[in-house]
């Protein structure tokens, strides 16, 4: 069990948690963002052509794939023709849980799709420097947020109703405070009296839970979520005497998730008289945004095998509007019974709505590709090595208020930007890749690995890529077929506290991806 446990890094990131908290006011009636939002939206191995994916996604130097749009727009600079491109595909996760020492399985499948869109290349009838230039429409998608993720447990350590003492207890919230002013979580606690408050001789004097704690509560968590990171991207790149490519992208990155949750927590040793039986929360979500950035790169022949790639990826600025719903179930047997309330009652029927904004991190990524036989015929080439190495600046991502005369929110997001610093860290990520060629035949291999985002070593959390495909092309259309196997580590908190360890859930995540890309020329 010791191994469930997370001692909060040091009394610094303790510290952090508690100001982010304290400076958030809940009567703004909706629940505010965590640091998992902000790796959300930045930790993943990204999507692409099937081609793209059976080399590990190292793209980064070898070019003439619709998926450089993505990574570094200078690859499309190899095109002197046009081309259409088309990737459907179909994911299979495996979730494997393990929250304090029973471990939870579960599967969750979802189509998906890669890097589709258009190339124009044009050859320059004119003598000059610029031999050719390429111009490419592409609509990808990077992650996909579908998965199904159960666990639970015995804990006679804390509970998840002790976020709601914290936040009230900090805020020196009244009893009608309590009652009225956080509808998304403890108002709902506090009107089906799984805390109630304490008093003494008329005064209020505190709030406790009625959760037993000594004895311990069964705990379970299920969450279910949809949607995707898609990116549109509009890319030009230049080609000088096929030795120099340059490129640059605008791309609009279009975000959807949808989360379904549900929490319960059950009296552990089913006694009638200790007042209490079980709660349940629920809670449905959606976050919806939009946003821009800017992707540049160049790939430099030193030889005629060779191809040397820098690709810089400028931070996505996203608005995002966040709608939520939730209600609880409490009951407290002989103190007060079964009791329900929701946030639509409290709130006219209306989900609460916050808009904010999201600077996702930058990344650097250097790459290097070696080309068996480098020849203007495709089909003499007899394959190629390639790799690439990335830096993501995890820790550089930022929130902020879509209202400027927001002062609270300012406050706050300054204190959860704090917490993303101290949270996360910068990490290398490493991809490979290769392919044989058989005239009209390709085989392909490729691994990606990505590192851990996390500043605090115990939490154990990394992302491990192996694939394989083989590619047809003959004709002016070809055919790719690859298949992808991804190990995720990673942690779950059902909740946090400031006062007490935080239990989490190790979450091994085996996602299986089918990808199928068919193009043609025109």
């Amino acid at each position: 069990m010791l191994a469930d446990i997370f001692l909060s890094k040091q009394q610094g990131m303790t510290k952090n948690f508690l100001l982010l908290f304290m400076s958030f006011c809940c009567s703004l009636y909706v629940k505010a963002q965590v640091p998992d939002d902000a790796l959300r939206n930045a930790w993943f191995i990204p999507g692409g052509t099937a081609r793209n994916i059976a080399i590990g996604g190292a793209m980064g130097s070898l070019g003439g794939d619709i998926t450089a749009n993505n990574i570094n727009p200078a690859g499309i600079g190899l095109y002197k023709t046009k081309e259409i491109v088309l990737t459907p595909g179909f994911i299979l996760n495996n979730n494997k849980l393990n929250y304090r020492g029973e471990n939870n399985n579960l599967k969750q499948n979802a189509f998906a799709y890669g890097a589709t869109g258009i190339i124009i290349g044009t050859a320059n009838p004119y003598r000059g420097g610029w031999t050719s230039s390429a111009f490419s429409i592409s609509v990808n998608q990077l992650a996909s947020f579908n998965n199904h993720t159960y666990y639970k447990g015995f804990n006679n350590v804390s509970s998840y109703s002790e976020q709601y003492l914290e936040e009230l207890i900090r805020d020196g919230a009244s009893p009608q405070a309590a009652e009225q002013n956080y509808i998304f979580g403890s108002s709902l606690a506090y009107r089906t009296y799984l805390i109630d408050s304490v008093n003494v001789n008329g005064q209020l004097t505190g709030y406790r839970s009625l959760i037993p704690i000594n004895t311990g509560v069964n705990q379970e968590r299920d969450e279910t979520t949809k949607g995707g990171y898609h990116e549109i991207s509009f890319s030009f790149a230049g080609n000088m005497n096929d030795k120099l490519y340059l490129g640059a992208s605008i791309n609009i990155p279009v975000v959807s998730y949808t989360k379904d949750l549900w929490y319960k927590e059950t009296d552990a040793v089913n006694d009638p008289n200790n007042n209490f039986d079980y709660f349940q929360y629920n809670e449905h979500s959606t976050s919806a945004g939009i946003g821009i950035n800017a992707k540049l790169g160049l790939i430099f022949k030193p030889q005629n095998n060779i191809r040397l790639g820098l690709a810089f990826h400028t931070p996505s600025f996203i608005g995002f509007k966040d709608q939520i719903r939730s209600d609880m179930t409490t009951n407290t047997e002989a103190y007060a019974g079964l009791r329900s309330e929701s946030s639509d009652n409290l709130n006219s029927g209306n989900p609460g709505e916050r808009d904010y904004s999201l600077l996702t991190p930058w990344r650097a990524i250097g790459s290097a590709s070696f080309v068996f036989n480098e020849v203007a015929d495709s089909h003499k080439q007899k394959g190629f090595i390639t790799t690439d190495i990335e830096y993501v600046n995890y820790r550089g991502a930022r929130f902020s208020t879509s209202n400027s005369n927001d002062i609270t929110g300012k406050d706050y997001y300054t204190s959860l930007n704090n917490v993303v610093k101290d949270y996360y860290k910068g990490n290398i990520n490493f991809r490979l890749g290769g392919e044989l060629k058989f005239n009209v035949w390709a085989v392909r291999l490729g691994g990606a690995y990505y590192g851990s985002p996390y500043s605090d070593n115990t939490l154990k959390a990394s992302r491990l890529m192996a694939s394989g495909g083989i590619g047809y092309r003959n004709h002016g259309y070809f055919i790719d077929l690859t298949y992808a196997q991804t190990f995720n580590k990673d942690v779950s908190f059902p909740y946090r506290l400031n006062d007490k360890p935080n239990t989490f859930a190790t979450w091994n995540n085996n996602r299986g991806n089918v990808l199928l890309t068919f193009g043609f020329k025109i």
